[in-house]
């Protein structure tokens, strides 16, 4: 099921396009803008190289790359420039859009944010990495859970970023929300690639949901990333992926959301959302609907504790060169509060 990469879609199907955008170095308000017009040039690419592609998805750190520079001056906003250019292009080029922002925070750390645009210029999904990769990575936790939206053709979608996809439970909030596509936007670099591909084919497999998976490409001067695009079926295999390196080459697929809905309603064997919830149904009535899991019971108590946290050595930022913090999740800084 591809459809010659959408070239052929039919009637149920989702064409989807991931950007293996090339890494930039983004020093300035001059380079941001710069940046911003590249990904608008894209947007104008993935349409006129497909004209059945539903939906065009760029990276993580498309805008901003990989220097993790929180320079205020270069941060966005919902309502800045980046983002209408952003709307514009869905417009124009009449496609759904999956960009990333570093956003402005003004009570503590940005945020990495993500957006899904339709084609009539609206933001639709709006989402905060939840997991930023520690220790080199210093925004601010996401603080607006996990959403979803409806999509092209009737689909729905979800959106989670980079280390957020090697968290399991990510992408079953997102199934247990609804989610038949799973998009996850990266900007790994080549020591990530086997766990990249293993996770976005078991965040497949075990959630019975078709995943869109993309990272940055190519080198700024001083980071690697890998591209590795790759849309995987709701059995987990690969349905597209993009393995050959080249910057700024679009992965295609046509994917079926009404098969993902097809199986989560027809599966026995394997249907893994329903059966994490109902243990045991052939047993008993229903099946077992208890939580046995004493790390969720634990996390949602607020004294999640691992039996070797006192031997874990790195805690926080310090040895990338970020201060180690000093305010608590959901504070805002000093400077914020006066």
């Amino acid at each position: 099921m591809n459809g010659l990469g959408g070239l052929n879609k039919s009637e149920n199907g989702v064409v989807i396009g991931c950007v293996q955008l090339q890494l930039p170095d983004v020093k300035t308000k001059a380079d941001l803008a710069a940046q911003t017009a590249r990904i608008v040039e894209l947007v104008g690419k993935a349409r006129r190289n497909l004209g059945t592609m539903d939906l065009v998805v760029f990276p993580e750190y498309a805008l901003h790359g990989l220097s993790m520079d929180t320079n205020p001056e270069i941060m966005c906003t919902l309502d800045g420039p980046e983002v209408a250019a952003f709307k514009q292009a869905c417009v124009d080029n009449r496609i759904w859009g999956c960009f990333s922002i570093m956003e402005l925070n003004p009570g503590g750390m940005p945020y990495n944010s993500g957006l899904i645009i339709d084609d009539a210029g609206e933001i639709q999904l709006y989402y905060r990495k939840m997991h930023p990769w520690v220790p080199v990575e210093p925004w601010e936790p996401g603080d607006q859970g996990i959403p979803v939206c409806d999509g092209p053709n009737g689909c729905k979608l979800g959106l989670i970023i980079c280390h957020d996809g090697m968290f399991p439970e990510m992408a079953r909030e997102a199934a247990y929300k609804g989610a038949e596509i799973m998009i996850r936007t990266a900007g790994y670099t080549a020591p990530i690639r086997q766990s990249w591909q293993f996770t976005n084919q078991s965040n497949s497999f075990c959630n019975l949901m078709v995943t869109a998976n993309v990272c940055m490409c190519g080198s700024d001067g001083t980071f690697d990333s890998m591209g590795e695009g790759m849309i995987v079926n709701f059995d987990g295999t690969i349905i597209a992926h993009g393995t050959s390196g080249r910057v700024d080459e679009i992965i295609t697929a046509e994917v079926r959301p009404d098969l993902v809905r097809e199986a989560r309603a027809n599966w026995g064997v394997e249907n893994n959302p329903y059966q994490f919830g109902h243990r045991g149904y052939v047993a008993v009535k229903g099946g077992a609907q208890d939580c046995p899991y004493t790390y969720m019971t634990d996390l949602a108590a607020g004294k999640y504790r691992l039996p070797w946290e006192d031997t874990v050595k790195i805690t926080d930022g310090t040895g990338e060169g970020f201060p180690a913090p000093t305010r608590l999740f959901g504070e805002k800084s000093q400077e914020a509060a006066e």
